[in-house]
């Protein structure tokens, strides 16, 4: 397992996803997360989440690599079931989640940033969604709760990636900071929620997810498209370019 947990005095438990180089995130790993998630309901000592990651990007999307190397559609299936949980699980997690992204944030990035409540980064950190170019969709859902509605469709059909800085500027990320104090934030903006009353404060979490607008409904709908775009056979073709190095990796340019 490539997840790393640790709780602090205060409730406050940290998730560092930690796979080499890129942090694709694994089926496993994905899963995981979901569990770990949805398990805080039953864990009354847990006041907030932070989830970040370890090395080089927050995220870089699914482990193409995995997928490929799995038997008939079970890539393809594992790893949109395996989104979907870990999405939701973040969204409806019992207490609020600051994500603090330390590079780039793309694909299933984007689905657990999206899915925060809160959303902080490091300066020249860049959100992006290559799905398209990986004969794929998914996600838009959760971009759309970072980004404007045009520059949300900009970003689908170009693949191209923004800057935190931006996000920043349009009130989706809270906070941008040096790198090097990227954790000690997460940790102060943690440690304001953890001073609350936990009852209180996992009420409001419930209430804020009760006016809102449910983000699984959507994804599960995008997710029809990738099983289509998969049938065609042009999922599997994207992918398998990727693996032999005729397309970059990211557009985020790793």
């Amino acid at each position: 397992m490539t997840i790393h947990e640790s709780l602090d005095e205060r409730g406050v438990l940290e998730l560092v996803m930690d796979n080499p180089t890129v942090n694709a995130l694994p089926i496993a790993d994905t899963r995981r997360l979901a569990e770990v998630l949805d398990g805080v309901g039953r864990r009354a000592e847990v006041t907030a989440v932070i989830l970040t990651a370890t090395g080089r990007g927050f995220c870089a999307g699914v482990d193409i690599k995995e997928m490929q190397a799995l038997p008939d559609n079970d890539g393809i299936l594992g790893v949109n079931q395996a989104c979907f949980d870990a999405f939701r699980a973040v969204y409806e997690c019992a207490v609020p989640v600051i994500c603090a992204v330390n590079d780039f944030c793309l694909g299933t990035g984007i689905g657990l940033a999206g899915s925060a409540d809160i959303v902080i980064a490091a300066q020249g950190a860049r959100f992006g969604l290559p799905e398209v170019d990986n004969g794929a969709l998914g996600a838009a859902t959760h971009l759309g709760r970072l980004v404007p509605e045009k520059h949300l469709r900009w970003m689908l059909y170009s693949c191209e990636p923004v800057a935190a800085e931006k996000l920043e500027e349009w009130g989706t990320v809270l906070r941008v900071v040096p790198l090097a104090e990227l954790m000690d934030t997460a940790r102060e903006l943690a440690a304001v929620i953890a001073a609350k009353h936990p009852v209180v404060m996992r009420a409001a979490k419930r209430s804020l997810n009760g006016i809102d607008d449910d983000p699984s409904r959507s994804y599960r709908y995008e997710q029809g498209f990738t099983f289509e775009l998969n049938l065609h056979g042009l999922g599997e073709e994207a992918r398998a370019a990727f693996l032999k190095g005729e397309r970059p990796p990211n557009p985020a340019g790793e």
